[in-house]
């Protein structure tokens, strides 16, 4: 399975699946921590680009599909380096102004989950 796809099966699974889906991204997670710096504030140096830009929009949903799924995987313990990254990421002004509120985007991914997981019983 593509790494990136086991962030969104977080989302709409639980159990096994659920399981699977974290260790999954858990491991993607780990392997942009020790390949995607080096030392760089950002993945192409010093200023930000492309595979920052993209990168970012993953993380920051990340951090919503963890809280409505109720699960901590981007821990600062133990990918000390994309915490750092993504810290210096929602500083640059342009991506401040941009980025979605994550609230709100919790407040529609709770609902949808919860839809999710409705349909999931009855199937």
């Amino acid at each position: 399975m593509l790494q990136g796809i086991s962030i969104w099966m977080l989302f709409r699974t639980s159990g096994e699946d659920l399981t699977k889906a974290k260790n999954d991204t858990l491991d993607m997670l780990a392997t942009i921590e020790e390949y995607g710096l080096g030392k760089n504030t950002f993945f192409g140096g010093e200023k930000l680009g492309m595979v920052d830009i993209t990168v970012g929009s993953v993380v920051h949903w990340l951090e919503v599909i963890e809280e409505t799924v109720e699960v901590k995987l981007f821990e600062a313990s133990n990918f000390p380096k994309l915490h750092k990254w993504f810290n210096n990421f929602k500083e640059v002004p342009i991506i401040r102004k941009t980025l979605p509120d994550q609230h709100q985007m919790f407040i529609f991914f709770k609902k949808q989950r919860e839809r999710l997981m409705e349909v999931n019983q009855v199937m």
